[in-house]
């Protein structure tokens, strides 16, 4: 790699733990959230271990690592997990308990972006809670700069950064010269965990706390309603058949054929 400092900004997402079923509220307009665990969304803890792996695998070539979250006050403790990961610094945009879209995230990004001067965007390629999949690309349109979505695998060689990613019968290889926005996916990476001394030195880094109106947004503007969330129907348990003749009669019987 190039003498090209990189100053890589990881947007993170707190989110109900992926180990917990989320259930319907009782007035049907989104998911319970009361008395129920949150935790750093899987695929933006993704991508801070690659932003760690960069800096390890290219001594003094990454300059600075910056977590940031768009969320509650509450998102404060997955910005010190990050840090307690490695992150160097963070910012926390606390929007209260509003909803934020992808195009509203990606606006303020890009303010926060340009406010540090930063030149490589590593973030999960999508949330488990919304699975919107758009905030990278936004991003990046937003910014006019390059991407590479769904990373498989990131290697740094030179001026430019390579990209691989899984693809319909194979895999596809991107490069692209910074500043750039990657987004990753599940196998590229299994995070590390969080040491206790590492925890509590997190609690002395700098967190900046912000205001939408800090980045120049005097209101948060969502395009969509949501009318009503339901569960999906049950569906009825399968059947076991010992031969062909029993498929076909079962398959007769639900006249399916």
């Amino acid at each position: 790699m190039s003498s090209t400092k990189l100053k890589i900004l990881v947007p993170v997402k707190r989110v109900i733990d992926y180990a917990i079923k989320p259930r319907i509220n009782k007035t049907h307009t989104g998911v319970e959230t009361k008395n129920v665990k949150f935790s750093i969304n899987p695929f933006c803890d993704i991508a801070l271990e690659e932003s760690l792996r960069l800096r390890e695998a290219h001594k003094g070539i990454v300059d600075s690592i910056h977590a940031v979250s768009i969320g509650p006050t509450k998102a404060q403790d997955i910005l010190r997990t990050a840090m307690a990961k490695g992150a160097d610094t963070s910012t926390l945009v606390d929007v209260g308990d509003e909803i934020v879209e992808p195009l509203q995230v990606a606006k303020m990004l890009k303010s926060v972006v340009e406010k540090q001067g930063l030149n490589l965007v590593v973030l999960g390629k999508q949330a488990i809670d919304d699975d919107a999949n758009q905030t990278g690309q936004m991003l990046a349109g937003l910014l006019g700069w390059p991407q590479a979505t769904n990373a498989s695998k990131v290697e740094l060689k030179d001026e430019e950064v390579f990209v691989t990613r899984e693809i319909d019968g194979g895999a596809e290889t991107l490069k692209a010269k910074l500043p750039m926005i990657i987004t990753v996916d599940l196998r590229l990476n299994e995070p590390r965990y969080a040491t206790l001394p590492n925890v509590m030195k997190a609690k002395k880094k700098p967190l900046e706390k912000l205001k939408p109106k800090d980045l120049g947004f005097e209101s948060i503007e969502n395009r969509l309603e949501v009318v009503k969330v339901e569960e999906p129907p049950a569906r009825q348990a399968g059947v076991k058949v010992e031969n062909v003749d029993e498929l076909v009669a079962k398959l007769k019987e639900l006249k399916a054929i």
